[in-house]
């Protein structure tokens, strides 16, 4: 599920989260810097292992906060070009699962935004993720 708002944001639910085309999508003739961060899944989690992780979104909500969480960077920052897009499915080790960027003029806006649009998204957008471990599986919130 993808959304373009005013052309200069996107924002995405995919099962595959390819991150090569990240920089060629935040690049704009104003922009003097980008800034993203990729979330990956981690081997360990509380000193347990983890074979994998599923993630579930309410997909259409999850959308809705994730153009939200776009906007109020964009009206918080002078920003240029803005990612926000998050897989669901089963992901291994070291698979990214969230990536979230933006460029604008000077870098101080491009950090600033790309801090606040990982960290309020974990904490209102309605994704899930299970926890698998050798011995159990936990249903988590992905974003506490």
């Amino acid at each position: 599920m993808k959304k373009n708002l005013k052309g200069n944001t996107v924002v995405e639910i995919v099962d595959v989260l390819n991150t090569s085309d990240v920089f060629k999508e935040l690049s704009h003739p104003h922009s003097g810097g980008s800034c993203v961060f990729v979330g990956t899944v981690r081997g360990f989690t509380k000193n347990e292992q983890v074979l994998s992780l599923e993630f579930e979104a309410y997909k259409a909500m999850a959308i809705i906060e994730m153009e939200k969480i776009a906007r109020e960077a964009s009206e918080k920052w002078a920003l240029n070009q803005v990612i926000v897009r998050h897989a669901v499915g089963t992901k291994q080790i070291e698979d990214p699962v969230v990536v979230v960027g933006a460029s604008s003029a000077h870098r101080d806006d491009c950090f600033e935004a790309c801090r606040y649009l990982i960290d309020i998204l974990k904490e209102r957008v309605p994704i899930w993720k299970k926890e698998r471990f050798k011995n159990k599986s936990v249903w988590v919130s992905a974003h506490p």
